[in-house]
């Protein structure tokens, strides 16, 4: 969590909102990357697709078995589902999004039996600093 809360704050430097993910497998970092929604004009330029793109790249697959997907904030619909789709074993976040949490708050994509796979789910590690990137950000921007 220490490395995508790094990414988090890499974030805030770039005018990103601070969101920062990394994806591990057998202990290894294989990727990390924060958001680049504003500075790419991209939607889907979130942190965790992003982390997720540069593991199946470096791996050469898009099956990322084993992996575990770490992030500042829980995933949204398409960040999860994304998860569902590159097959992690585990999603670990850190503050709970209200709004659009897709991995516990809003709904459970991880574990929708309908999906043909799901995946564990470790919320709240790193919760207070990175909930109070989110407030310290949005505060500066109102």
């Amino acid at each position: 969590m220490d490395l995508a809360l790094a990414e988090a704050r890499r974030a805030v430097e770039q005018g990103e909102v601070p969101i920062g993910a990394v994806v591990v497998i057998d202990g290894e970092v294989v990727s990390a990357r924060h958001n680049e929604r504003e500075s790419t004009a991209d939607p889907t330029a979130h942190a965790e697709i992003l982390a997720l793109r540069d593991a199946a790249a470096a791996l050469g697959t898009s099956r990322l078995d084993g992996a575990v997907l770490v992030s500042t904030l829980e995933p949204c619909p398409m960040c999860a589902g994304a998860a569902v789709m590159a097959r992690v074993a585990r999603v670990v976040f850190a503050a709970e999004d209200p709004k659009a949490g897709a991995c516990g708050t809003l709904y459970n994509l991880g574990a929708d039996p309908r999906l043909n796979h799901n995946f564990e789910v470790a919320a709240g590690v790193g919760r207070d600093e990175s909930a109070a990137l989110l407030k310290d950000f949005f505060a500066a921007r109102r």
